[in-house]
């Protein structure tokens, strides 16, 4: 498997990791067979789960989704070191009625870490703590959102702290208050700005690793990637899924780029595995970087 570290820490991660909202929000597999996705994660190699507090049905099923991995964790017999599983969570966003809405209230946020960390488990800091969204109003300044984190740095609770969509200025003013050892944005075919507006290339710059989430389009665009004349053409050259060719075109971007790909089905993350031996030749990258993908 290969592996790089998760920003300026010493902590090893796979270049793919497993993004676990599937496993968790509606449509969700049963909870036997999520473990089971998790189990073989863990025997592919795979040291990187990502996951939030606010993966779930609803704000009554909260935190659904880290108990799934805790348990996961601690039923596995397989080969693999747990000790060596990292687990990215996140938090600042709340499922009132199933929706989806921002809440980065400092009072929220202590709670919302501290629940975190139990239902992890309770009894190590948590790897990686990212703040789920950047603000999306002028009630809080980055500075107070921040405060509650320093804090829960300070009292163990969290190991080291990444952000999720933020913009590159809030990157930078997050980083006056704490270390920033992750940066997770959309990247796939059918967004690509993390390329030109500065973010991808300060990740490098500064050693931040940049976790890309949707890789394949999100629940809507994915299924359109196997409908592409020109992808599948490449994925019978290269005797793969258009889903490898995706995430090893994600892969040539950058070292710093680690793709986590959903998946609520065994056989969806076996496949994004492969992709790791998908070298695309040079001419391959630059003709998937001017295709037009709608």
């Amino acid at each position: 498997m290969s592996t790089t570290h998760l920003g300026k820490t010493n902590l090893k991660i796979s270049r793919v990791g497993l993004g676990s909202m599937p496993l968790a929000i509606n449509g969700r597999p049963t909870r036997e067979d999520a473990i089971k996705v998790i189990h073989r994660t863990l025997d592919l190699g795979i040291t990187l789960i990502d996951t939030a507090d606010a993966y779930c049905a609803d704000e009554n099923d909260k935190n659904y989704c880290e108990k799934l991995i805790c348990q996961a964790l601690q039923t596995y017999q397989g080969s693999a070191n747990i000790n060596d599983i990292v687990v990215a969570t996140k938090g600042g966003l709340v499922r009132p009625g199933g929706a989806w809405e921002t809440d980065l209230s400092p009072s929220r946020l202590r709670q919302a870490i501290r629940q975190s960390y139990d239902s992890l488990g309770g009894r190590k800091p948590i790897p990686l703590w990212q703040l789920h969204d950047s603000p999306q109003d002028e009630k809080y300044t980055l500075k107070e959102i921040f405060e509650p984190i320093c804090e829960a740095v300070q009292a163990n609770l969290i190991q080291y702290v990444g952000v999720s969509n933020f913009n590159l200025e809030q990157i930078k003013e997050a980083q006056t208050y704490v270390p920033i050892h992750a940066v997770q944005n959309v990247f796939s075919l059918f967004k690509r700005g993390a390329e030109t507006d500065g973010v991808l290339k300060y990740c490098e710059d500064n050693q931040l690793t940049f976790l890309a989430y949707s890789p394949m389009g999100g629940r809507r665009k994915h299924k359109k990637l196997n409908k592409d004349k020109f992808l599948t053409n490449l994925a019978s050259k290269y005797n793969c899924s258009t889903y490898c060719i995706v995430l090893a075109w994600i892969l040539s971007k950058s070292k710093c780029i680690v793709p986590i790909p959903g998946a609520s089905q065994i056989t969806s993350i076996e496949d994004s595995v492969k992709a790791l031996d998908i070298h695309l030749t040079q001419e391959d990258i630059q003709s998937i970087d001017n295709h037009t993908f709608i």
